[in-house]
């Protein structure tokens, strides 16, 4: 087994062959990374198998979910890289020229940053779709998938590499921490001789460890507490479907609506067809239902917890708040909001207007689920996550924000 420090220096003298790959040659790399997920589909069940059967006891079935592979979502993550090399290259786009009085030429050019560390938990599909992401913006990634799906990744791992020799190239462009306990974790938060960018994939503990304990640049990723507001003026058909989607479509992303906003105005009429939508009888599925005081005098279900509305669920629960307008929906979320995803549900532009410019988020909805958070979605290919922070990246991460800048500067003998 090698040491994380034995795979980061690899990593890193692997950037310098990386920086000079043509658009044609990572294109092709591409290609022949998605054939071979789709050669080796069996191989990769196979692990995946056995990170399902050892995680069974210890998770809830939605995180199962995450966890599990199947033919159509390895065939997804082979489209996913697919569609990256199919997106214009990041990397050498002039961003701008400046032309000084003396003769100077100042270009600012788009530029790889170099190694990208990620460090994800149970979702195998990170692993095709990071490696896609870095390898097409000129990075080299360094990997760290969590314990209970490292089988998984291996395997995926494994094709892809086998992808990248087909096409003559270097191996380390994709490199897999081999060992998943936590000290790998916090070496690869310390590497600043190795690593360039930090992305942190998962729940708000692992989060918050790389943002608290990082000396290398990070980015805050994924942890998703997000709202739908109700208007008084929303369409109810409209809005049941859209929460139907947002809760019930696949709860354990992070992109999943986790609290229900409704005004007080539609509530007495509003919550009655909400609870028959999400708890009916004929449901496979039935969501649990977690009520304000005010909500609770309209229809039964759970009295919700002191922290109930700063809780990311993953998982069949759906917080419900009663307020008063608009504004006041505003300020609940503003004050108990991750900055992920918010929807307002209203056929009114003017106060849609209200909330799409006060609600300091990463996406904003209007009359639409907040599931579309996506790079794929949002036509990017697929994501290296959905930032919520502010500086740098902000919301999907696609290739343009794995890339940062330098100037180059053409003269012909000045001096200062």
């Amino acid at each position: 087994m090698l040491t994380t420090n034995e795979i980061l220096i690899s990593a890193k003298n692997a950037a310098k062959d990386v920086f000079s790959l043509t658009t044609e040659r990572k294109n092709k790399a591409l290609e022949y990374m998605a054939e071979e997920l789709i050669n080796q589909t069996d191989k990769i069940l196979s692990a995946n198998a056995l990170d399902v059967i050892a995680a069974e006891n210890s998770v809830s079935s939605v995180m199962i979910d995450r966890l599990t592979l199947t033919k159509e979502r390895i065939e997804g993550m082979a489209k996913g890289i697919k569609e990256v090399a199919l997106l214009e290259d990041p990397v050498g786009k002039l961003l701008s020229t400046t032309v000084r009085d003396d003769g100077l030429v100042i270009e600012k050019v788009s530029v790889a940053i170099g190694v990208i560390a990620i460090i994800y938990e149970s979702r195998p599909n990170v692993t095709s779709d990071a490696a896609a992401l870095t390898l097409k913006s000129g990075n080299v990634c360094v990997l760290r998938s969590g314990k209970e799906a490292f089988r998984s990744a291996e395997a995926i791992v494994s094709a892809l590499k086998t992808g990248l020799s087909k096409a003559g190239e270097n191996t380390n462009f994709i490199n897999l921490i081999e060992d998943t306990s936590r000290e790998s974790a916090n070496e690869l938060m310390r590497a600043n001789d190795y690593v360039d960018l930090l992305i942190p994939r998962g729940g708000v503990g692992l989060i918050n460890a790389c943002v608290q304990n990082a000396t290398v640049p990070c980015i805050q990723t994924g942890t998703g507490i997000c709202h739908i507001y109700v208007d008084k003026d929303a369409d109810f058909d409209m809005a049941l479907n859209i929460i139907e989607n947002a809760k019930m479509s696949r709860p354990s992303v992070c992109n999943a609506a986790e609290v229900c906003l409704v005004n007080r105005e539609i509530a007495n009429e509003f919550l009655p067809l909400l609870k028959e939508r999400l708890t009916a009888d004929d449901r496979k599925v039935k969501a649990e239902l977690l009520l304000d005081t005010e909500a609770e005098k309209i229809i039964s279900g759970t009295p919700i917890s002191d922290n109930g509305f700063d809780t990311e669920f993953l998982d069949y629960k759906l917080a419900i708040g009663i307020v008063a307008d608009v504004d006041e929906a505003i300020s609940h979320i503003a004050a108990h909001s991750t900055h992920h995803s918010e929807a307002i549900i209203t056929n009114n532009s003017e106060v849609a207007a209200k909330f799409t410019t006060s609600v300091d988020s990463a996406a904003v909805y209007v009359n639409a689920s907040t599931r579309f958070t996506d790079g794929g979605e949002f036509g990017l290919g697929c994501e290296m996550g959905i930032s919520t922070q502010k500086l740098h990246a902000r919301g999907p991460m696609g290739l343009s924000e794995l890339t940062t800048y330098k100037y180059i500067i053409r003269g012909n003998g000045q001096t200062r």
